[in-house]
């Protein structure tokens, strides 16, 4: 992987007292590389400082974050897919919730990226997502309950773990957004229901005929078709939910289909 750190390229390491490791003080994002061209950066870095003021960082310096991706893009091998990382922390600070005085860190870093597969089996977990808590909507590096229901997910021979909400409605996966096809209508959970506001979900909605409604969460086990979103997987099929068997519907493949020729027109739609 090549790395980028304050502006210093191949330097891989940060203070072991950076917020970002020590409390999870920091956001991040995750874009595609298609041959060594970023996707959507542009959405990308706006949601980035959208999460920075969200946990009351100063907002990153959009001009220094593309000095980084340049630098590493420009080191890169062109892969024909591949993962930009981009982390803004705290950066380093005591030992407790308390920030620090000496600034931020920011890092990007690249990396090739397997393809994912065709199609996904999910699996709900009994976890429930805190449409009101302070994280809401924020991609924050505060995953630890991603990796226990991802792990919980893979022990039910699923590839992706489901979450609900507080009020009993569909949320959103680990590291993905949802969409269900009900009554013929292709429906995504609204941002009030405490999902992240995906990159690809929003391109769906503003390229196809999906909508953002509430959908109860038990109501996941009669859905006719469903789908992943996200910036690695693009528009991926579910074809099981908890053991349940679901076709590739012709809704599902609609939107596929738009969304690879749409994205293969523009890098920064």
């Amino acid at each position: 992987m090549l790395v980028w750190t304050d502006g210093e390229l191949g330097r891989d390491h940060v203070s072991v007292v950076d917020h970002g490791i020590t409390v999870g003080d920091g956001v991040f994002e995750t874009v595609k590389l298609v041959r060594g061209v970023p996707f959507a950066l542009t959405r990308h870095l706006r949601r980035l400082a959208v999460s920075a003021r969200g946990l009351g960082l100063p907002e990153p310096d959009e001009g220094f974050v593309r000095k980084g991706v340049e630098e590493v893009l420009a080191q890169a091998d062109p892969w024909e897919l591949g993962r930009l990382r981009i982390t803004y922390t705290g950066g380093p600070g005591p030992l407790g919730s308390v920030r620090g005085d000496k600034g931020t860190t920011t890092i990007v870093i690249a990396g090739e990226q397997k393809p994912f597969a065709p199609t996904s089996r999910v699996a709900t977990v009994p976890w429930p997502r805190n449409e009101r808590g302070p994280l809401t909507g924020l991609k924050t590096t505060s995953y630890a309950d991603n990796v226990i229901a991802l792990a919980r997910a893979a022990e039910a021979g699923a590839d992706e773990a489901i979450f609900g909400n507080l009020a009993g409605n569909l949320c959103e996966g680990t590291g993905s957004n949802i969409f269900v096809v009900v009554d013929g209508r292709l429906i995504t959970p609204t941002l009030d229901s405490g999902c992240l506001a995906g990159i690809t979900r929003a391109l769906v909605l503003e390229w196809g005929d999906a909508e953002e409604s509430d959908v109860p969460f038990e109501s996941l086990g009669a859905v006719q078709e469903a789908f992943l979103t996200s910036t690695t997987r693009d528009v991926q099929p579910i074809t099981s939910i908890d053991g349940r068997e679901l076709p590739v519907g012709g809704l599902t493949r609609a939107v596929a289909a738009e969304f690879a020729i749409r994205s293969a027109e523009t890098v920064d739609p």
